[in-house]
């Protein structure tokens, strides 16, 4: 049986938790979801992920600061922002940190492949 690679998604919004799960699985990955950066630091995923989807602005820590935390703890992921807010501030902020794409809400099943196939050449 084959091992299907991993991808994380970390969004506080519960709709893009419930569907987006099955378009990751859809393309071809194992997916799992979390509310919050905080809850995805506490799981074994961190360690496990091959691919992060994270949504940039969320309660608590968002998505830039769970990025940087996990290059402090040297987990290296390929990360795939995801986002509404369009500000060119934001999109430089979000390629500071190698991100591999920054999609802006609603994306397309196939602008979320393109990143996804990206993410496992990198990785």
């Amino acid at each position: 049986m084959e091992t299907r690679l991993l991808v994380s998604i970390v969004d506080d919004d519960e709709s893009v938790r419930e569907s987006l799960p099955d378009l990751v699985r859809e393309l071809g990955f194992e997916a799992a979801a979390f509310a919050s950066a905080e809850a995805f630091l506490e799981s074994q995923c961190a360690v496990t992920t091959r691919c992060l989807i994270l949504d940039l602005i969320m309660p608590g820590m968002g998505g830039l600061e769970l990025a940087y935390e996990l290059r402090a703890r040297h987990i290296s992921v390929p990360i795939i922002f995801i986002t509404a807010n369009q500000s060119g501030v934001a999109h430089a902020q979000m390629l500071e940190t190698d991100a591999i794409a920054c999609l802006y809400k609603p994306f397309s099943d196939i602008e979320l492949s393109d990143a996804l196939k990206a993410a496992v050449r990198r990785h």
